[in-house]
């Protein structure tokens, strides 16, 4: 069961990725080619940020790959840690193309230069909807194999599809504007620089805890608690935890049962309490039970 769900949600992680590098491709060469003969700062700046799209999506692809490689020797656990590293990696990235966005906004606003021309707004308008629609395509598919490196690739294509907006923002401020108005497609740049590194905090915290074994899901906590208090012989369960390996998570409890069963009534308890919670939650790779006995303190 475990690797079946493993293989369909990374098969799923897979495909979106490559859809995106394919999507971000042509819209960054795109983008070049118009903002260097439409004289807009911002929409090179935009494909600037298109260009990490394809590039963090390749780390994605990567990491996907390596964090679906089973448990071995050296990695008892598996590999699912590498996935959180990658969307690390995918807001460090975009920390950079913000940074090189904002110097180059700077550069341009001091150096007087000429209007963009208006052709640009119809590609803007083009890609701002592209984009969107593959964001909502990915982070439906990161929610439902429950992968922050794939969600964070879905805000890297809503992050790209925002500074579409402000070079559009920018762009028709600066034609209805007239001379002098010019810098506005650079301001607009410098704004999408800004709002990239928001999303690239948004993206790194959730990865950040995962990687220090954070509690990123107290309801889950409580369904699993709830699933394991349904199965026949258990009392009372306690230290419920769970930590994130990647696609799969994995849980630490210690459930009660009557003092006077044998070892082998309690090992067969704790084999129904895992069985019954990934039936229900096949997501969970492993859950660590410890058995207590009824009327024994636990340390």
């Amino acid at each position: 069961m475990e690797a079946n769900h493993n293989q369909l949600t990374n098969n799923a992680g897979l495909k979106t990725t490559l859809t995106g590098i394919v999507v971000s491709s042509i819209l960054a060469v795109i983008k070049a080619l118009g903002g260097i003969f439409g004289n807009s700062y911002a929409l090179i700046a935009d494909a600037i940020e298109s260009t990490t799209d394809i590039v963090t999506s390749g780390m994605l692809y990567i990491g996907l790959k390596w964090s679906s490689k089973p448990a071995d020797k050296e990695h008892p656990y598996g590999h699912g840690k590498a996935e959180a590293l990658i969307a690390l990696g995918i807001a460090l990235a975009l920390v950079l193309a913000a940074i090189i966005i904002a110097v180059e906004s700077v550069h341009n606003i001091r150096t007087p230069h000429k209007s963009p021309k208006a052709f640009t707004l119809i590609i803007l308008v083009v890609v701002i909807a592209t984009k969107e629609i593959l964001y909502r395509y990915v982070i439906k598919t990161g929610t439902e194999i429950n992968s922050a490196a794939v969600k964070a690739d879905a805000f890297h294509h809503r992050s790209d599809a925002i500074t579409s907006g402000a070079a559009f923002i920018g762009i028709t401020i600066g034609l209805i504007g007239g001379p002098g108005y010019e810098v506005a497609d650079d301001w607009a740049a410098l704004l999408a620089g800004v709002v990239i590194i928001i999303n690239a905090y948004l993206i790194a915290r959730p990865a950040i805890g995962e990687l220090l074994d954070e509690e990123l899901d107290p309801k889950l906590n409580v369904r699993i608690t709830e699933l394991a208090a349904e199965v026949a012989g258990v009392e009372y369960v306690q230290k419920c935890h769970i930590r994130k390996m990647g696609l799969m998570s994995h849980a630490d409890m210690h459930v009660w049962v009557n003092k006077d069963l044998t070892v082998e009534e309690g090992h067969t308890i704790a084999h129904n309490v895992q069985d019954h919670i990934q039936e229900v939650l096949p997501q969970f790779a492993y859950i660590h039970i410890h058995i207590e006995p009824t009327g024994v303190i636990s340390q």
